[in-house]
């Protein structure tokens, strides 16, 4: 049951890290995007308030069932252990969060550039 929990969270990790990246793009999804980035921005910023900067609830869920299967030294990040199973190497923890912020950083820029598009057509 583990394994398919762990992969289940694989799956749906890498899917919402994709659709709060990409999300903003349809007209149809712009408000289950404002929702997705809302959450990251809530976990990372007040809850890592007291967990720790860029802190990520669906990280701990899943590293938890990863250690009840007995694994080890995971990374802080879900974004390096995606990284370097994407890649088939080692990045390091801060290129790792330069990436996470880029992304970030796309997700609310898309937000604001695609609600202030709305609003100059709307006006």
């Amino acid at each position: 049951m583990l394994y398919l929990l762990d992969s289940l969270l694989f799956g749906f990790h890498t899917v919402f890290t994709l659709f709060n990246l990409l999300g903003w793009l349809w007209p149809s999804t712009r408000k289950a995007h404002l929702v997705s980035v809302l959450l990251t921005l809530l976990s990372w910023g007040v809850f890592g308030f007291w967990y720790g900067w860029g802190y990520c609830f669906l990280t701990d869920w899943h590293w938890d069932i990863k250690r009840a299967l007995g694994q080890r030294n995971l990374p802080h990040s879900f974004i390096k252990y995606l990284a370097d199973w994407l890649l088939g190497t080692d990045i390091s923890p801060q290129l790792a969060g330069h990436i996470a912020i880029a992304g970030l950083a796309v997700a609310v820029l898309g937000i604001v550039f695609t609600q202030w598009h709305g609003f100059r057509r709307k006006a």
